[in-house]
């Protein structure tokens, strides 16, 4: 972590071992590989791990003893060694509401629910969000753009009573007040004039009330953020918004208008490059700054302004690097195109998807 104020070490691997360091984890399917996971999810009874290149979704009751433990329970295919879409297709998030397993079910264009954590291999789920039924795959329910289809919807956060999706091809993120059935008409609509809009940034340019590829979403009592991977900056709404308006808050670029992007230099602490996974736990926002092989850590919870610098960095051993791996090899503490982000209380999931396994760290919170 060098210099840096946050401080954090690897304390789990899920996922296959990358002997020595030279080859890549095995991503074949069995009950311990993984294959460019895109998602994961933890709390003190359960880890859920998005399998996306296998697209499958794969379940972990208790902690995890060692590394590369076997998974519990896998859903999507009918064993641990079935591959190939079937009832999911790239899965990407994924998390656990009140209860409820949900699941991003990204290219089938729909959000899948089970009520209650699954106990067995392949159970189907029990609601259905995007679509109106499993059979239904197509974008935006085959039609044009409308207020309760999706087009590659890769995440979705439930927070202070509002469920989002990051209705990603939509170039927009949708919001209701509690947990909806398939389809409510959104409450909230940011992004986009109306619910029949889905170009880019508007078709006006980048701006503060502007998406490219709106893709992963947290928040805390005080802001909603939202990782805008291609516009690579993450934004803030202080307070929550009621309607579509303008963010508060731009971190990994110098104002709102921007959209930098520039690989093999140094990054620094304030610069992000496809920032695909956020997630917020007491007073630290997590980023995976996805294309500089990183996950930044900003202390003190940014709300407003733009261009904060990160506090912490993990996958480099300071904030100018961004090369995968560090350019060597598969390292515990190395990161080949981290994804998907979870923090719970002190412990940080990081879905390493390049380098096929999951990372679980301990954080020191500031």
């Amino acid at each position: 972590m060098g210099a840096s104020r946050v401080t954090a070490h690897p304390e789990r691997w899920l996922g296959g071992p990358a002997p020595g360091g030279l080859a890549l984890p095995p991503a074949g399917p069995n009950r311990t590989n993984l294959y460019a996971p895109r998602g994961v999810y933890l709390d003190d009874e359960v880890i859920v791990v998005a399998d996306s290149g296998n697209h499958r979704v794969l379940i972990w009751y208790g902690w995890p003893e060692k590394d590369h433990a076997p998974a519990d329970i896998v859903l999507g295919q009918a064993d641990f060694e079935a591959e190939g879409p079937k009832l999911l297709h790239l899965p990407t998030g994924v998390a656990v509401y009140e209860g409820c397993l949900f699941v991003a079910d990204a290219w089938h264009h729909r959000l899948l629910i089970w009520e209650g954590l699954p106990k067995d291999h392949n159970q189907p789920p029990d609601r259905i969000l995007g679509q109106s039924d499993l059979t239904g795959i197509s974008p935006n329910r085959g039609k044009e753009v409308g207020p309760t289809g999706f087009y590659w919807p890769y995440g979705f956060a439930f927070v202070n009573g509002w469920f989002y999706v990051a209705d990603t091809g939509n170039r927009r993120v949708l919001g209701w007040k509690g947990i909806p059935e398939d389809g409510r008409l959104p409450d909230l609509i940011l992004g986009q004039p109306d619910g029949y809009a889905n170009q880019e940034n508007r078709g006006k340019g980048v701006g503060p009330d502007t998406f490219r590829w709106p893709h992963a979403i947290a928040g805390d009592g005080g802001t909603l953020y939202i990782a805008d991977a291609g516009n690579h900056r993450v934004l803030g709404y202080t307070p929550f918004p009621a309607a579509d308006r303008p963010a508060d808050l731009v971190l990994g670029q110098e104002d709102f208008t921007r959209a930098f992007e520039l690989p093999h230099i140094p990054q620094g602490p304030r610069r992000l490059r496809f920032p695909y996974g956020v997630t917020v736990s007491g007073n630290t926002l997590a980023v995976a700054d996805t294309a500089n092989n990183r996950v930044l850590l900003f202390s003190g919870l940014p709300r407003t302004g733009a261009g904060h610098p990160a506090a912490g960095v993990i996958g480099q051993t300071d904030f100018d690097g961004s090369g995968e791996n560090r350019w060597r090899s598969v390292e515990r503490e190395s990161l080949c195109w981290p994804y998907g982000v979870w923090f719970h209380q002190d412990r940080l999931a990081i879905a390493d998807s390049g380098n096929n396994r999951v990372i679980v760290w301990r954080v020191e919170l500031a």
